[in-house]
């Protein structure tokens, strides 16, 4: 099957989930995860509607950032060195994987020297896997607070990714769990954050992630193929 049909298809199962849980289909936006892909495979997903990328590795993305023609929009999906971050400033649409104030004081520092702002979400490691990065729930508060002192960082929500399980439902608790922490941040009413995003879920778990609350699925290998 083309990537367009595949992209077609996980449109119409967005939408499926979407409404089976209540919610409006155009709350939930799809990622085509573009990590290891050529240009051509990213100029056929264009081709069939998909503006909405996420990479995952800087010395991939920066090549792209001039190779791809099309005015799509990066998201920035993997973990993130500091001293890398000089690359992309003024170049993605979001940073999804903020987890420590030193890369957040480095984004600030970055994008005020554009006099842009850089909106981000905080990556959460719900599961406490010690392979994921992210700060702990308990650090998320903490954090989040000395990231919205920091002028050029916008939060807009949450990020995670729970442990691989063959079955999409045993990743349910770890959607369910961002979801309340989102609610529980929000309710804390910190000046200048926004609980309004969700990223979580993607090929194999993505309509559980919807069912739970995700805006955002990061979606790869059902689009684009295996690697």
């Amino acid at each position: 099957m083309s990537i367009a049909n595949h992209l077609s298809l996980i449109c119409e199962r967005i939408r499926v989930a979407a409404e089976k849980a209540g919610r409006d289909p155009a709350s939930v936006r799809l990622i085509a995860v573009s990590k290891t892909r050529p240009v051509a495979d990213i100029a056929a997903a264009v081709q069939a509607g998909q503006l909405l990328f996420g990479e995952n590795y800087i010395q991939e993305l920066v090549p792209k950032l001039t190779e791809v023609q099309e005015a799509v929009h990066w998201h920035f999906i993997g973990h993130l060195q500091s001293n890398k971050v000089k690359y992309i400033a003024g170049q993605v649409a979001l940073i999804h994987s903020v987890d420590r104030i030193n890369l957040a004081t480095e984004i600030n520092r970055q994008w005020s020297q554009l006099d842009r702002i850089c909106e981000v979400l905080i990556q959460v490691n719900i599961s406490g896997e010690s392979t994921k990065s992210g700060t702990t729930e308990e650090g998320a508060v903490k954090l989040i607070r000395e990231c919205a002192l920091l002028p050029n960082i916008k939060i807009k929500g949450l990020m995670t990714m729970p442990p691989f399980f063959d079955d999409p439902e045993a990743a349910r608790p770890c959607f369910a769990e961002l979801r309340r922490l989102s609610e529980v941040i929000a309710a804390e009413n910190i000046a200048g954050v926004d609980m309004t995003e969700l990223s979580m879920g993607m090929s194999g778990d993505f309509e559980a992630a919807i069912q739970e609350g995700a805006t955002l699925v990061r979606v790869g290998t059902a689009i684009f193929g295996e690697r």
